[in-house]
């Protein structure tokens, strides 16, 4: 059984650290230009260089998104900006583009070139055509089944990649028009306005049709294919992809932690129950999930998400310090608690410690009762030992 790398997202150099903190292999990121994640904050090349730095100092990789389906008006500058790249030491640039694909051949740079899902390789042709194009990894379209995956790891040497977690597309491999159509922002070249995920009446001539309180979507429920990780360990996957370049901190920490623990256990032979990982998963969502294409027929009344899914509010805070001696801890808030509540503790090297509230001061040492004002830094009394980096939620019982 091969234990796969463990691919993580990130938005921002934050972001990128914590992802490698928290337990992932490699961070996948985007630049200022051609990334299909144009909204995300992005990363200057100074940032890239610093991000390669941190990763490669914890033994981790950077990957560099390129994967905007280009036209030629894109293509002013690819040439000096892969240079660029390059020459900060990236580990591998992730594209869409044959034209891409060939330029990096030719021009001989260092990084590994890996092609995007937005490709739509769900064969082992495919796949072999571009090995021979001397790529060095196939990221598999999302709309490839575990038999499918399967069968192409056993007629193919190239590494593959998966995704296994988060938002998923209503086209296929993300190769949609409508936010071109109703925003005029292009999706395909880093716009996307996720029209899918509104809300709408449906009308047959000037009659409503639309379902009594359930205006129409076609959004998609988040993938999770924790039930699948073993048959791609088995299937000799060589990297289990997590999508979020958009998502929050905590979403990273909890979602890159739970993968990290599930593949270590997996990794020491032993066999463990979903049940914890997916509870544990679930406190960082904000849909309900599915398993995609991986494991079940598609149905949309399973895959679909629906009403009365929104933003959970369990983040409490992130850990800035903290003083044995006192077993005071400084905190940057994010959202409100107050003493008495019941609240969990967990990082990196922390295990989920729950812990009633028992005090909270404001950094001039006056005791409150409650932190109500997001991004704000107070002292809460903790009856065990955190790190800087450390993360705070409620339970939810």
């Amino acid at each position: 059984m091969r234990i796969p790398e463990l691919l993580a997202p990130a938005k921002d150099l934050r972001k990128a650290k914590i992802a490698i903190m928290y337990g992932a292999d490699a961070v996948y990121i985007g630049g200022k230009h051609y990334s299909l994640r144009s909204r995300a904050s992005n990363f200057d090349l100074k940032e890239i260089e610093e991000a390669v730095l941190f990763a490669h100092a914890h033994n981790a990789k950077i990957y560099v998104t390129v994967n905007i389906v280009f036209h030629d008006e894109d293509l002013a500058g690819i040439k000096e900006y892969l240079r660029a790249l390059d020459e900060i030491g990236i580990d591998a640039i992730i594209v869409e583009s044959l034209g891409l694909i060939s330029l990096c051949k030719k021009e001989g740079y260092h990084f590994e070139t890996h092609v995007s899902t937005q490709f739509s390789s769900l064969n082992s042709k495919a796949v072999s055509c571009l090995a021979s194009m001397g790529v060095e990894r196939v990221v598999l379209a999302r709309e490839a089944t575990m038999e499918e995956i399967e069968e192409i790891s056993s007629k193919v040497d190239t590494p593959l990649e998966v995704f296994i977690h988060g938002g998923m597309c209503a086209n296929v491999s993300g190769r949609c028009t409508l936010s071109n159509w109703m925003t005029n922002r292009d999706a395909n070249r880093g716009g996307c306005a996720q029209s899918c995920r509104w809300r709408y009446s449906l009308y047959e001539e000037d009659k409503d049709i639309s379902c009594p309180n359930i205006p129409f979507s076609m959004g998609s429920k988040d993938l999770m294919a924790l039930a699948a990780i073993k048959r791609m360990c088995e299937a000799n996957v060589a990297s289990l992809k997590i999508e979020g370049r958009m998502k929050s901190d905590y979403y990273i920490a909890t979602v890159v932690r739970t993968y990290r623990y599930y593949l270590d256990m997996l990794k020491n032979g032993e066999d463990p129950s979903l049940l914890w990982f997916e509870k544990e998963i679930a406190k960082a969502e904000n849909r309900s999930f599915s398993s995609g294409f991986l494991l079940t027929k598609m149905d949309a009344n399973k895959q679909l998400y629906g009403e009365g899914e929104g933003a959970r509010h369990d983040y409490v805070a992130d850990i800035l310090s903290y003083d044995e001696k006192s077993g005071q801890a400084l905190i940057l808030t994010h959202n409100p608690f107050k003493v008495g509540d019941s609240l969990e503790a967990f990082g990196p090297h922390l295990p989920n410690t729950i812990f009633t509230l028992k005090s909270i001061k404001d950094e001039d040492g006056n005791m409150i009762e409650a932190a109500n004002s997001p991004m704000s830094k107070v002292y809460i009394s903790l009856p065990f030992k955190v790190e800087e980096g450390d993360m705070i939620r409620k339970v939810l019982l």
